[in-house]
């Protein structure tokens, strides 16, 4: 943090949140020039989000320390992702959709709302969330205020979003033959799926966060695995099956 003056502090901070992020025209032109997209390290990542999710974030720091921002600046992560969900929906579509139109319509509306679009809201929400009531109060006037960025609240959404996509969708599609059954133990082991992934990815919510050296109580985003842990046996108690209920959501006529 660099001192500066109390009124040069307060007007850089508000003039930075005020206006467009100069990163964000750039990223989205590198959306369609692969040659600029860096896929072995997105490759890297996404390895590591699933087995070592720490040492993903200790890069972050690096990043900021050479890019001067806690954002990623390549958009490969979300192209990518996004191809592996699309690919993932059509892969459910051959198996249970017996409609070209249907599936298609699946594949879309899984990949811009399931994905693109609750991420987009989940991420205002935790930068919103942060920037108001997370930060640390700045010991004096003269230190220059830090705020979470959006587009960093965007990737720490993609980052969690990706080993619960493992799960959810990769590992649950080889096993919905036995979870979309009927009985106790696909109900339990759905379930039990499901809490695994909902709770890993609030986990990596919580990392994406207590990174940021400027932000305090980050122990909050680690409060809903608490709910789905409790909820997770009243579920299983009560019969309901989350993989025939999101199945049936999307393929009512064949399972």
């Amino acid at each position: 943090m660099l001192p500066t003056s109390s009124s040069k502090g307060r007007a850089s901070s508000s003039s930075s949140s005020s206006r467009p992020n100069p990163m964000l025209l750039p990223y989205l032109r590198r959306i369609i020039k692969w040659q600029q997209m860096d896929i072995e390290y997105t490759f890297w990542q996404m390895l590591h989000l699933c087995t070592s999710p720490k040492v993903v974030y200790q890069h972050t720091k690096y990043h900021k320390q050479t890019k001067n921002q806690w954002a990623r600046d390549d958009p490969a992560f979300v192209v990518i992702c996004s191809l592996l969900v699309a690919i993932a929906t059509s892969a459910y579509c051959a198996a249970y959709d017996h409609s070209t139109a249907h599936a298609i319509f699946v594949v879309f509306s899984v990949l811009i709302f399931h994905f693109l679009l609750t991420g987009v809201f989940l991420a205002t929400f935790c930068w919103f969330l942060t920037n108001a009531y997370l930060r640390e109060e700045a010991p004096n006037s003269y230190v220059v205020e830090q705020r979470v960025e959006w587009m960093y609240a965007f990737d720490v959404h993609c980052n969690s979003f990706f080993p619960m996509f493992v799960l959810l969708y990769v590992i649950h599609y080889f096993l919905s033959p036995l979870l979309v059954a009927h009985g106790f133990i696909p109900v339990l082991l759905s379930n039990l799926l499901f809490m695994v992934g909902a709770s890993y990815y609030h986990y990596l919510n919580f990392l994406g966060y207590d990174v940021l050296p400027f932000l305090e109580r980050t122990t909050f985003f680690l409060y809903p695995i608490g709910v789905v842990i409790i909820l997770s046996p009243i579920l299983i108690l009560s019969g309901f099956n989350p993989s025939r209920y999101f199945m049936n959501v999307y393929f009512s006529h064949q399972i």
